[in-house]
């Protein structure tokens, strides 16, 4: 009986970038901090909710839920928090 030997490594192809953009991120729990920004969750509540959010975000729920899951646009968030900075 023969076995098969190999000669030269198993080589993977190589990632670029293995990392995916999310195009919505939640709220993160109390008394934690956000992995994409650093914020707290009252800090992205603020840019959220209110007369005029500089943040958009969206409300996912049943109909006739009194409770919902909101989602932040990853986009809308960091561009905001880049024009702090310009």
């Amino acid at each position: 009986m023969t076995t098969a030997v190999a000669t030269e490594p198993v080589r993977t192809p190589q990632r670029e970038d293995t990392t995916v953009k999310p195009e919505w991120i939640r709220l993160p729990k109390p008394a934690h901090q956000c992995p994409h920004s650093g914020l707290s969750r009252s800090k992205l509540n603020e840019l959220i909710l209110g007369p005029k959010p500089p943040v958009r975000s969206v409300c996912l729920r049943k109909r006739g839920q009194v409770r919902g899951t909101r989602l932040i646009s990853y986009d809308s968030l960091m561009a905001y928090l880049n024009s702090l900075s310009a």
